[in-house]
């Protein structure tokens, strides 16, 4: 159990870092805000992916709760710099949108609001450790993770490939 704990100390902070890159995004050259997202998102997807921390127990189980500690304004607050960022190549073509096999046209998604989308839960898993002194790291992983599994690893891996694209462009 301590190696998992260690595991999820060390992806809170790889967390951190993550939600700070996106909040200083502008002080950086695009290039290399690429390159660090490219640097983090893959690394954050595995932890997501591969980490077991109790998960065959229902956070319901635990009773707990944990909050949402972000509000819309600081959502939009950083997708906005984000697609200030990344200008005109903000957007790009989804293809892996459910409705795309009904649609005769094309359906265009953008980086910011990607990142911005994966910024929030993880933003509010790192807030709870970090407010809770370390006590809810557990429950607030499997909050995240559920989170991962029903919407933003799918969107995590459209906004790598978009990146990806932009950094060979």
């Amino acid at each position: 159990m301590e190696a998992i704990r260690t595991r999820l100390i060390n992806l809170t902070a790889l967390c951190a870092e993550y939600c700070s890159s996106l909040e200083n995004c502008r002080e950086m050259e695009k290039d290399e805000f690429v390159n660090a997202l490219l640097g983090y998102l893959p690394r954050i997807y595995f932890e997501f992916h591969d980490l077991d921390a109790g998960e065959n127990t229902s956070l319901d189980e635990w009773g707990v709760g944990i909050s949402d500690h972000m509000d819309e304004e600081q959502y939009e607050s950083v997708r906005l710099q984000l697609a200030m960022v990344f200008g005109e190549d903000d957007t790009y073509l989804e293809t892996f949108e459910k409705d795309m096999k009904y649609s005769d046209t094309p359906i265009a998604a953008t980086i910011s609001e990607n990142l911005a989308d994966i910024y929030q839960p993880l933003y509010d898993f790192v807030v709870e450790v970090r407010e809770s002194d370390g006590e809810n790291l557990e429950e607030a992983y499997r909050a995240c993770k559920e989170g991962f599994r029903e919407y933003w690893s799918q969107t995590l891996c459209n906004v790598l490939r978009a990146l990806n694209a932009l950094l060979n462009a």
